[in-house]
């Protein structure tokens, strides 16, 4: 398992009973997690004491109740800063194991000793879009939501990163790459993050079982002469990482050698020393 163990700002304090107490920065959120099926004593007062709690309903979805929670804050990541506020639908606006991912990227990006052009899909509020420009990639950062993009800028702004080569686009992802295929683009590394299930802009239905295999079969055709890697996340249980591997063996490694590993990733517990499990993620790179 890849584990996000480098955080500062953030931490899972403890798990249990299908929720998780997590400190975002100086606050406490209780927040529901499918993965956390034990039951285990809730000792830390935070458990008591949290400034939001976001409830599961019965019938679907849930609700925040708030105690002395900002509107909006912050949290740092190695020189990144991320602008957080509470989703209605239990999110915060970061994914905190996926500095796994932004760890292992941006050390390639790093050594390349070469201009690298990364294509982010799905690209959400920019975290790993932030952390290949920080090491030094120029990114077209590509979503479906406006509102996504513009939150995604704000982090690049407060990142320092305001003016650095990034390309913001707010489109269909599998339209976005289909277009690039036509004019002829390419890049030499690709990141996804693929919803379970979603709509693009114009009412696009996408189901990531359906979808996600003629995607990679697309955006294997975007890649350069050179590519660096491709890295693709999922957050489906349905989706074993083998099925990663096998989707970046077929349409990546068998054009271009190099390797392919899929694991989980995850987070650490405080309490306990336990290992939250986030999904899974697959990784194609170059051979070195």
């Amino acid at each position: 398992m890849w584990i996000a163990d480098r955080w500062k700002d953030y931490e899972v304090l403890d798990c249990s009973g299908g929720e998780k107490l997590e400190r975002w920065g100086d606050f406490l959120l209780i927040r529901p997690d499918p993965q956390v099926i034990w039951e285990t004593p809730k000792e830390n007062r935070g458990w008591r004491r949290p400034n939001g709690h976001y409830h599961r309903s019965a019938k679907g979805g849930g609700e925040w109740e708030f105690f002395d929670l900002p509107q909006q804050w912050t949290i740092g990541y190695h020189g990144l800063t991320f602008n957080l506020k509470p989703f209605s639908f239990k999110h915060t606006g970061l994914f905190p194991e996926q500095a796994a991912n932004w760890d292992w990227f941006g050390e390639k990006i790093q050594k390349a000793g070469r201009p690298i052009k990364v294509l982010n899909l799905f690209a959400y509020t920019g975290g790993a879009t932030l952390a290949a420009a920080k090491a030094g990639a120029s990114v077209t950062h590509v979503d479906a939501s406006k509102g996504m993009v513009g939150w995604a800028k704000e982090n690049a702004k407060s990142s320092g990163l305001e003016d650095a080569p990034i390309r913001w686009i707010v489109d269909d992802c599998v339209k976005f790459v289909e277009r690039e295929i036509r004019r002829g683009n390419h890049y030499d590394a690709i990141i996804m993050d693929p919803p379970s299930y979603g709509r693009g802009p114009k009412g696009e239905i996408w189901k990531i079982e359906d979808a996600i295999h003629p995607l990679v079969k697309l955006c294997a055709q975007l890649l350069s002469d050179k590519p660096l890697f491709f890295l693709i996340n999922s957050y489906t249980t349905g989706l074993a990482p083998a099925v990663l591997t096998y989707m970046l063996s077929i349409e990546v490694k068998s054009k271009f050698g190099g390797s392919v590993i899929s694991d989980e990733i995850g987070l650490p517990v405080a309490k306990n020393g336990l290992i939250l499990p986030c999904g899974a993620s697959g990784r194609w790179s170059a051979d070195e």
